[in-house]
């Protein structure tokens, strides 16, 4: 039998998609370095972030976009808040934080966004952030970026809320930073299967 047309190139494409997802890790944001995803490459990224399940198609997220070029402002403001907010927090300790929301070439501010429904619970809608937070890091891995998804003290301080213009059904559930990754990314061991798979 001669195999469909299409057969052998739809095996290489899913093997590669495989690899890549057998391959992502996190590189320190520390080390995420110029060049980031120009405007098409975003644009892809966050069109793929998008492709979740989405149980009644409510869309229980949202993305900010955060450019290098134009985060001082908010990075002073957070800054600001992390300093009203831990007043016995030294120099140093507010240092860090400048750095963390500063370096990356790109920052994309996850928002989940929970509604009311009587089908679907919150925290389905949570997940589907979550699976939108993930697509995002494939995608942007896909396109031979590193991503990195941190939290941290400015996603859970009620400060944020206004700041990052929050409504009341919605909290942030993850900084993505994105860009080329200097150096070898580490790879941290990963969880044994027989420790986390059981049958029944």
């Amino acid at each position: 039998m001669l195999p469909l047309p299409g057969f052998f190139e739809t095996g290489i494409q899913m093997s590669n998609a495989l690899e890549l997802l057998k391959t992502r890790a996190s590189p320190k944001a520390a080390d995420l370095v110029p060049p980031g995803p120009n405007e098409a490459q975003l644009n892809e990224i966050l069109t793929i972030a998008a492709r979740v399940p989405d149980h009644g198609k409510m869309v229980p997220w949202r993305f900010i976009v955060h450019p290098h070029e134009t985060r001082a402002p908010l990075v002073e403001k957070l800054i600001a808040n992390f300093r009203a907010g831990k007043p016995n927090a030294n120099d140093a300790e507010a240092e860090k934080q400048r750095l963390r929301f500063t370096n990356s070439p790109l920052i994309v501010t996850v928002v989940s966004k929970t509604s009311p429904n009587p089908k679907v619970p919150d925290i389905e809608q949570l997940l589907s952030a979550g699976a939108a937070s993930m697509n995002l890091l494939n995608a942007a891995h896909a396109l031979g970026f590193g991503a990195n998804w941190l939290t941290g003290w400015a996603a859970f301080d009620k400060s944020s809320k206004e700041l990052f213009g929050l409504a009341d059904n919605e909290q942030i559930v993850g900084f993505i930073h994105i860009g080329t990754a200097k150096g070898e990314v580490f790879q941290r061991p990963r969880p044994d299967l027989s420790q986390i798979v059981s049958k029944r």
